[in-house]
């Protein structure tokens, strides 16, 4: 009796589990919205931005650039409205276009380019990186490719989008930036000996005592327009006090006397370190990330968003690191001590490369400038994208979420936060955030839309 009774309850268990599995298998797969495809993929990026071993916030840059670009040309063909920016970039020329009269989803185009730009620009990343990137792909394929009555628009639709984002990545291969995270620091690289010239950090943020890619600024920037902006002005070195140089070392001197908790948690909250973060420029794809899920535009709208900031962000790193290597800038903490107060160390650490100007003024504000332009100045949202990160117990600061009111106040926090740090000085920062403001405004100015298409 007792065998039959486990035999009895081992076949209704068995029945159960199948009926179980069967209810899992026959249920239809939860429909994302285009917009949240989108979002997805923005979101993988992000995380493979920060999971990346070698990453820097230069080639971050200029991988948000080519990744946002893919999405925005994935799609555009299926928004008669909007129009391909291939031939107004530098050099790039048109891309593969879709079959005539032929049907396509387009967010299974968005979902494949994606997925490829991902794969081939971070080829260096881990395989379960790339797993992740394959499990999206396939998780967002099968969603949109059952629901489609001709069985020929998904693989076509997949097939479009692989080849956009090929093409995109190949012209990527001849920027000059093409797998940079392979010689991030030049140990041959001579350092001008100068008065106020830059030397290697003792109190630094990486371990390197080498430049980070000296030669960035030589790279192709996507408009032909950012690559001939001229060179900006900076104060001549001068240890007088009192003369406009020394002022500007000796505002960072007396800040770092009366900083206070706020202060701190900013200059913390924007570090980014690479090691440890999605860098910067993934911090401005990050707040895109928010703008668009508070407002939901069309998917068109979000590729576009993205594209802006990619783009944007890329070509204000590569000016950035132009100017930077040009002035070859010293930094606060080697002015400081050696004619104003000798205990002077700042309260963040210096990055390995040139001061003048600000890589994080000049971000900040190439991407608020693009999304001013595209959702409206004011928009209110807390960024909790550090949230949970351990107490810094050396600085004796928390990672407390900042609230903003607006895109530029974003770009003016993120710079403060610097000059809050002990690295910049508001020069940097000033002239940083005048040429972000300036090579987004070459962005915005693309012809993103057809004549007359309204908008």
């Amino acid at each position: 009796m007792m065998g039959k009774r486990h035999t009895t309850l081992g076949l209704g268990l068995i029945a159960v589990i199948i009926l179980i599995w069967a209810g899992c298998h026959t249920r239809p797969k939860q429909h994302l919205s285009p917009q949240e495809v989108a979002l997805h993929w923005a979101d993988l990026t992000l995380y493979i931005t920060k999971n990346t071993p070698a990453n820097s916030p230069t080639f971050a840059s200029r991988a948000i650039g080519y990744i946002g670009l893919t999405m925005y040309e994935s799609i555009v063909h299926g928004y008669p409205s909007y129009q391909s920016v291939a031939g107004q970039l530098n050099g790039l020329g048109e891309l593969p276009q879709p079959e005539a009269n032929a049907p396509y989803d387009w967010v299974l185009a968005l979902n494949a380019g994606q997925a490829e730009i991902l794969r081939t620009i971070y080829i260096q990343t881990s395989d379960s990186n790339k797993t992740r990137i394959d499990e999206l792909e396939r998780e967002i394929y099968e969603t949109y490719a059952g629901q489609l009555d001709d069985p020929e628009v998904g693989p076509r639709s997949a097939e479009y989008g692989k080849s956009i984002a090929d093409a995109i990545f190949e012209w990527s291969k001849t920027d000059g930036g093409h797998r940079g995270y392979l010689h991030n620091f030049d140990k041959e690289l001579t350092f001008p000996q100068r008065p106020g010239g830059w030397v290697p950090p003792l109190y630094g943020q990486a371990i390197s005592h080498y430049p980070l890619h000296p030669h960035w600024g030589e790279n192709r920037t996507f408009l032909k327009e950012n690559s001939d902006l001229p060179i900006p002005y900076m104060i001549p070195y001068d240890t007088m006090p009192g003369s406009p140089y020394y002022e500007q070392y000796n505002a960072v001197y007396q800040q770092d006397k009366i900083l206070n908790q706020d202060e701190k948690e900013q200059a913390l909250w924007w570090g980014d370190d690479p090691d440890v973060t999605f860098t910067p420029p993934g911090h401005s794809y990050y707040i895109a990330t928010k703008v668009i899920r508070a407002k939901n535009p069309d998917v068109i709208v979000c590729a576009e968003a993205f594209a802006k900031v990619g783009m944007a962000v890329a070509d204000a790193f590569i000016n950035c690191w132009k100017w930077k290597y040009h002035y070859f800038s010293e930094r606060p903490n080697t002015f400081i001590p050696k004619f104003i107060d000798p205990e002077f160390v700042s309260f963040w650490p210096d990055p390995p490369f040139p001061a003048f100007p600000s890589g994080h003024a000049i971000n900040a504000a190439a991407a608020a400038t693009v999304l001013k332009n595209e959702f409206g100045p004011r928009f209110h949202f807390i960024d909790s994208s550090h949230y949970g990160r351990p107490f810094d117990e050396f600085r004796q600061t928390a990672f407390v979420p900042q609230s903003f009111d607006s895109f530029w106040h974003v770009a003016i926090e993120t710079a403060d936060s610097r000059f809050f740090g002990g690295i910049h000085t508001h020069q940097d920062n000033d002239t940083g955030m005048e040429q972000g403001a300036l090579i987004a405004e070459n962005v915005n100015h693309l012809h993103w839309k057809k004549e007359n298409a309204g908008g």
